[in-house]
């Protein structure tokens, strides 16, 4: 028994000083999981041609903010400043961050702007929309709740590279030098 200890501790200590292993998988899954997700999401919201970047589509506000758009009666031109910018910066957010982290380049602070990202989508998924039913319940028998259990395990994968960096083949590696942490 002894013997098969030793080799289950020797086994587990590699696989605990392997922290590349962690991120960069981290990494893999977010760009075969959730990458075309955000990105087919951000063209969703995008307005006609190239003044679309500054100028969205009315699907991006009726995405973003649902009962004020709904309350100016579909009409963009009457929602205040502050919603055509957090549109305009969701928008954006939806490029900018999956392609920071799938890239490796300022992966910790990426991801924990996705974690906020994911907070508010939830947020606006079950206030704005009304899907409480998409909201379900941890520690119950059924793992597809779209909120708690989904996005839940969105948010581990995030955190994952908040707490872990990007690891050894990522951009914020070679801006370090190719050395130590990232």
């Amino acid at each position: 028994m002894s013997s098969l200890l030793s080799r289950y501790f020797a086994l587990t200590d590699r696989l605990g000083r392997a922290d590349w292993l962690l991120s960069t998988l981290a990494r893999f899954l977010f760009a075969a999981v959730l990458l075309v997700y955000f990105l087919n999401s951000g063209l969703t919201k995008l307005g006609e041609g190239l003044a679309g970047l500054f100028v969205p589509s009315a699907g991006a506000y009726a995405q973003i903010f649902p009962k004020a758009f709904e309350a100016a009666g579909y009409d963009t031109d009457a929602l205040s400043v502050f919603h055509q910018i957090v549109v305009v910066a969701g928008t954006w957010a939806e490029f900018i961050l999956p392609a920071a982290i799938v890239l490796g380049l300022f992966t910790r602070l990426a991801a924990l702007g996705m974690i906020g990202f994911v907070v508010l989508q939830s947020l606006t998924d079950i206030y704005g929309h009304g899907q409480t039913d998409a909201l379900g319940a941890w520690f119950d028998r059924f793992p597809d709740a779209l909120v708690l259990d989904q996005r839940g395990l969105w948010v581990l994968l995030l955190l994952v590279l908040v707490v872990k960096g990007a690891g050894p083949l990522s951009f914020d590696r070679a801006l370090r030098g190719g050395t130590g942490r990232v």
